[in-house]
This record gives structure tokens, sequence and C-alpha cells, in this order.
């Protein structure tokens, strides 16, 4: 890839009517062929922010190139550069997946014969080869998902927008989107920019990860750097009696600060580490309460996430929705 290949934005702003700021002075370098985690919850701007650096929704104010082209003034040639994968695949139920390839090829000016030979090939590495002659009316959830990554890659982009794209997938169908996306960055440098409400889905793919609240990114780095800022791990117990949950509150209080839990259970922050589980139970045991579970957790991006932003991820605890048989 072109060493132009990345993203740069500085003091980005979308404001709307009424002068709410969607987006407000936010400022990110993703480096070509890195893949970057955009997290945020809902109405937090990471729609928005895409839809700016797509070209699908005007600046404000601030700057921002992609693929070496300024987003506001060279939109045509930004748009060659990129694919784009967004939380509603524009897909049309009445056409074959392979007549929407054909059909995006052609849109994007491809020759005829390197058109099919490209939607073929990403047909089958998306794994749709077998329902690539049946209309998308009939597809399921994870099937609509892979076949608007492959219209996304069909003209080889410098840089992937994934906004959301594994929302609602089986684990099966999220987990084969993940290597897919991982072999991209790896195998062909094409940059990803990766939003996304699951923690999880950062922390295996993202070389760095950027958290956007409220309009403004409140943290920046490596997953790893990340959770290494958090540093002290956290204990989590739940009393034998519900009703004792507030003492065990004060007690698990003398070694740290509290932190969100599952309903029933009490959990802090170890002030000193690790090293202080067993002085918990010490003092647990001290004070006559019995114990149905006890966990020492360390570091994960929820608990940046927590940290940074006040509040859990909407879509940390959502199961995926089942697909739909074809």
């Amino acid at each position: 890839m072109a060493a132009g290949s990345g993203i740069e934005v500085e003091g980005l702003v979308r404001e709307f009517k009424g002068g709410l700021r969607a987006v407000d002075g936010v400022s990110l370098r993703v480096s070509p062929g890195e893949i970057y985690g955009f997290l945020g919850p809902n109405g937090a701007g990471k729609s928005t922010t895409v839809l700016m650096l797509t070209t699908l929704l005007p600046i404000t104010a601030g700057t921002a190139t992609v693929a070496g082209f300024d987003v506001a003034r060279q939109g045509p040639l930004v748009r060659s550069a990129i694919g784009a994968a967004l939380q509603e695949a524009a897909l049309d139920p009445y056409l074959t997946g392979t007549e929407h390839v054909r059909l995006q090829a052609a849109l994007h000016g491809m020759p005829r014969k390197e058109g099919r030979r490209r939607g073929d090939e990403l047909l089958e590495r998306v794994g749709l080869v077998e329902a690539a002659g049946r209309k998308v009316g009939g597809y399921s959830g994870g099937m609509k998902r892979r076949l608007d990554l492959a219209l996304a890659l069909l003209h080889g982009p410098e840089v992937l927008f994934l906004d959301e794209p594994t929302t609602g997938l089986d684990p099966q169908s999220r987990q084969a989107l993940w290597e897919e996306v991982s072999r991209l960055a790896t195998d062909e440098g094409v940059t990803v920019f990766l939003t996304t409400q699951y923690l999880e889905e950062a922390d295996a793919l993202a070389d760095r990860i950027g958290i956007i609240d409220d309009g403004k990114i409140v943290a920046e780095d490596t997953p790893k750097a990340l959770k290494a800022q958090i540093g002290r791990p956290s204990v989590e117990a739940v009393p034998q009696e519900p009703a004792e949950q507030e003492k065990m509150a004060e007690v698990l209080g003398r070694f740290g600060s509290p932190v969100a839990a599952p309903s029933g259970a009490v959990a802090v922050r170890l002030e000193h580490g690790a090293g202080e589980l067993a002085e918990v139970v010490r003092a647990l045991d001290g004070a006559g309460m019995g114990v149905s579970s006890l966990r020492l957790d360390e570091p994960t991006l929820d608990d940046v996430f927590l940290e940074k932003t006040g509040r859990s991820l909407e879509g940390e605890g959502e199961d995926a929705a089942e697909e739909a048989p074809a």
C-alpha cells in the first residue's frame, strides 16, 4: 500500500440543527495497513464520524484525509479509494449474490471480464459460492453481511470502513468475518477503520483503539496499553445471603474503590493488587459472612471503557442473534 493509504483527522466537527455537536473536535491517525478500532456507545458519534470520512455527510469544521485525499475537496477520489460496509447493507432482495457483484463491478467501471473474475474470487472468499445464484431476500443476516463485505472489497480499496459489521451475527459468522478482516490487513495491507460495540471484537482485531464519548475521543492506545492504564485487578464476590450485600460492600470497600458488578454481586478495584486477595478472604470470614462465589478479574477493555466514560458498552452482554436459515 502507498504511504498515503492511511487516515488523518484533525479537529473534526459535525454540528446538526439546534447546535448539537455529534462529533466535537475529533483528531486521530490511522497508519497504512493498521486496524483501528473505534469504540463508543450508541449516540457517541461513531457512525457520524464514519459518514463524514466516507464523504456521505458534510464536515462542519476540521480536516480529514483518507488514502491521501482531502475528504471535503476530493470526494470522488476518496470514494474511489475506499470500501464501506455500513450498518445497513444496501442490498436488493430481488437480485442474486452474483448479480450484486456484477452490478457493483459495472458501477466501478471495471472491465466485464475482470469484474466477473474478481466477483467470483470474493464470493468464494466469503463463503457464498453455493448461494451466489439465489436471491438475497432469502439470505440469512450473516450471509448478507458477508456479501456486503465482498461488495466493499470488489474494486480493491486501500481503506476499508466497517461500521459495526458483526452486530446481530451468530458467533460462527462473527468469527469468520474477524478472520477475513485480519487477513485483509495482514496479507493485503488494507487499512481498516472498524467501529464496534463489542469489546471482545476490538481486543481481538484492533492494533489500536480510540474510545469516543459525547463526540470526543476520551482514550486512545493499543488494547494492551489501555488495559495497563487500569493496572489493578478487581475482586468480585457474591454473598450467600442476599440481605448481606450491603454489609459485603462495606467490607470490600476497605480494599479499594467500587466497580460495576452483576446483580447480587459486589466488586472493588483492589488498591494494592492481587496480593490483597488473602486479606479480603480473611476480612469476609472475620465479618462472619458466607460467600457463594469469589473471583479475581484482571483488567479488561470493559474496565477501561467504564473508567473513561462512566458506563459499560451496550453491545457487551447482548447475545448475538441467531441467523435464520437461508
